[in-house]
């Protein structure tokens, strides 16, 4: 479908990729990940045709369409948003376009062969646009904008109304409904809820396009992508699997590299060794020679660098009561539209909450409320003994003084701090050197995040709401901050849809859902396989009820130990049941590395000039590496599909077990 070869590109005298090459079949779907500024946003580019390659070829199938979804756009001018995502096929709209006309012309004509002529164009032109999916082209745009999360009754307003988030959505739908043979996706889950990014990962699961797409969730590329491509100090390495195969591989690859390395240095300081000591001896002339020129031909091991990553920690704040936050009776409506009624919450410390619900549900409202950064309609909030509030707002970088330079704003907010450990604290946040002396306007998204991050850090809080914290940060940054919050001593509130960091994190979930808040122990797993049917509408208390969130707790709490005791148990028979495929996966997975540990060598053979000195050995190499390509393809299949008897089996499995607890409860 697109083959990439020795693909190199400068941005000018800086190397930002050098001789990549990778293939995408049909139907495949590829993760390319790697840090922020490694050149994957560029590489999109240059298979798009719209970037030339200071090096190497890009060759595509002839006829092959791409399909590209950008990291912004901007809203669409004088169309509705069903109007927008329905402009897919220039065909369809001119198709359309000329029966519109005809209709007019029809009812405007007078003489019966004018109107037979005009019915007999109307019927090919319908016929026309059965052949190209016309028809049923708004049912299937709304089926996508639904899944994406568009209700029905927006269809029909202006797109240029949209704020930035669902202008994305927008465009991913539009995307999706044209159907390419190509999908390039730049990091499409930072604008989707929970509900939307699970409806892609099933559409991308079902679609017949291939797709290579950018991402920073793990979950998400756990269960969309079956290979990883990484851009790493501008190289790339291809893994076949996950992202937690990508992550295990990557890590055995590394200990193979760093022994190998340090043997072969330990070999070049034995040698250099012997030739120091017997450089001035004539009876050692020979072998002085021989082992100068051993050096010069030996291909050195290069070990590579690790990147450079986020270092912090949370200060220890100053200590809070019991109580930190607590919400009575409280409402919130915009003019007539009621977002929140009668809402009582208490927020203790050492609480880790993790807000769940649609888009539009509330959940930013609802933080903005904690924070004091929205007005209550009615009701009361009150802040805790001795609280220090820290907010994170989703899109704060808004509010980054853009004519300021790094520096500036993070003094902004440092106090006595000495200007010394200021720089160090931002040196650790990865602005070293110059790079304090930027201005916030030329900022990309994810040093603007670093440095609100910063920002946070200094105000030295003991109670942190924080929503959409992850959004434009890499990996390796997620990891950092996710392990700086599991140490942090203080109360986090936060909203997420990243189901590692919401795993890792959060002891308790807060579901928003149609006005009301549900308090539930767990983390999100916990939420999903045991408590989110009690959400149903039988289950919910009525508006304006005495039961409290605390209520649900409480009663959670009584049958908790029952529940666990039964989880356990389903574990345990879930583990018998998966313990087979596992073992098959294993040795499918042990079976891949010394495949491709023997492609290696192979590789390296054939990369040796000279190998080509014999003839013979070349012919049966090459035999050997055509050999060792289709056993690694055969493999992949297999481990593809016991991964995906592996996957099936825990869902249905789950989804019996909810059905049995619901029925029973």
């Amino acid at each position: 479908m697109i083959a990439v070869q020795q693909v190199s590109k400068f941005l000018g005298k800086k190397e930002l990729f050098k001789e990549v090459s990778f293939h995408v079949h049909g139907g495949e779907r590829v993760g390319l990940i790697g840090t922020n500024g490694a050149g994957k946003t560029t590489l999109f580019h240059i298979l798009l045709g719209e970037t030339e390659p200071d090096e190497g070829i890009v060759t595509k199938a002839k006829h092959l369409s791409i399909g590209y979804l950008p990291q912004q756009c901007q809203p669409p001018e004088k169309r509705s948003i069903l109007a927008h995502a329905t402009d897919v096929d220039q065909k369809t709209g001119a198709v359309r376009a000329e029966l519109n006309v005809l209709q007019k012309d029809m009812a405007a004509a007078g003489e019966p062969s004018e109107i037979e002529a005009l019915v007999l164009r109307q019927a090919h032109l319908l016929e026309q646009l059965e052949h190209l999916g016309g028809y049923d082209l708004e049912a299937r745009a709304g089926k996508i904008l639904s899944g994406l999360g568009f209700h029905e009754h927006q269809f029909g307003s202006p797109a240029a109304t949209l704020s930035g988030g669902w202008v994305m959505r927008l465009e991913l739908a539009r995307l999706l409904l044209s159907e390419p043979d190509l999908l390039l996706l730049d990091e499409p889950t930072n604008h989707l809820d929970l509900e939307s990014l699970i409806w892609l990962e099933q559409y991308l699961l079902s679609s017949a396009s291939a797709v290579i797409v950018v991402s920073h969730d793990r979950a998400f590329l756990n269960r969309v992508v079956t290979r990883i491509l990484e851009l790493e100090g501008g190289r790339l390495s291809e893994y076949v699997g996950n992202f937690d195969f990508y992550a295990s591989e990557k890590m055995q690859r590394r200990q193979i590299q760093l022994a190998s390395y340090k043997n072969q240095q330990e070999r070049i300081r034995q040698v250099e060794r012997f030739i120091d000591r017997n450089r001035c001896r004539k009876d050692k002339a020979r072998q002085v020679q021989s082992r100068i020129k051993s050096l010069q031909r030996m291909e050195r091991i290069e070990v590579s660098a690790e990147q450079s990553q986020i270092h912090f920690e949370f200060p220890q704040p100053p200590r809070s009561g019991k109580r930190v936050l607590e919400l009575r009776n409280v409402s919130k409506a915009y003019g007539d539209h009621v977002i929140y009624e009668g809402v009582n919450l208490v927020i203790e410390k050492g609480d880790r909450i993790a807000f769940l619900g649609k888009n539009g549900a509330g959940k930013s409202t609802l933080l903005k409320i904690l924070a004091g950064r929205e007005p209550l309609s009615t009701g009361e909030r009150i802040l805790g003994h001795n609280v220090a509030l820290g907010y994170y707002a989703q899109y704060q970088w808004e509010q980054l003084a853009a004519d300021k330079c790094v520096l500036d704003e993070a003094a902004s907010v440092a106090g006595d701090l000495p200007h010394s450990r200021l720089r160090g604290l931002l040196g650790a946040f990865l602005f070293r050197g110059d790079d304090v002396e930027k201005r916030i306007a030329v900022l990309s998204g994810g040093e603007k995040a670093r440095l609100i991050l910063c920002k946070l850090l200094l105000q030295r809080p003991n109670v942190l709401l924080m929503d959409e914290p992850t959004n434009h940060l890499d990996i390796p940054s997620r990891d950092v901050l996710e392990e700086a919050l599991q140490e942090f001593p203080g109360t986090l509130c936060f909203i997420s849809h990243d189901r590692h960091f919401l795993n890792s994190l959060c002891n308790k979930v807060l579901a928003v859902e149609n006005g009301r808040i549900h308090l539930f122990p767990g983390n999100y797993d916990d939420f999903v396989n045991v408590w989110q049917h009690r959400l149903l509408p039988h289950n919910e208390a009525a508006p304006g009820s005495e039961q409290t969130p605390q209520d649900a707790v409480s009663s959670g709490a009584r049958r908790a130990q029952q529940q666990k005791r039964l989880e356990a148990r389903w574990r345990n028979e879930l583990y018998r049941l998966k313990k087979p495929l596992q073992e098959k996966l294993e040795r499918a997975d042990a079976e891949l590395d010394e495949l491709h540990r023997l492609l290696d060598s192979l590789n390296e053979q054939l990369g040796n000039p000279d190998t080509y000195q014999q003839g013979q050995k070349v012919q049966q190499l090459q035999i050997e590496y055509q050999q060792c390509q289709k056993d690694i393809g055969r493999l992949t299949q297999q481990w593809e599909a016991i991964a995906l008897q592996l996957e099936e089996l825990e869902e249905n499995f789950w989804k019996e077990r909810e059905i049995a607890a619901c029925s029973s409860g």
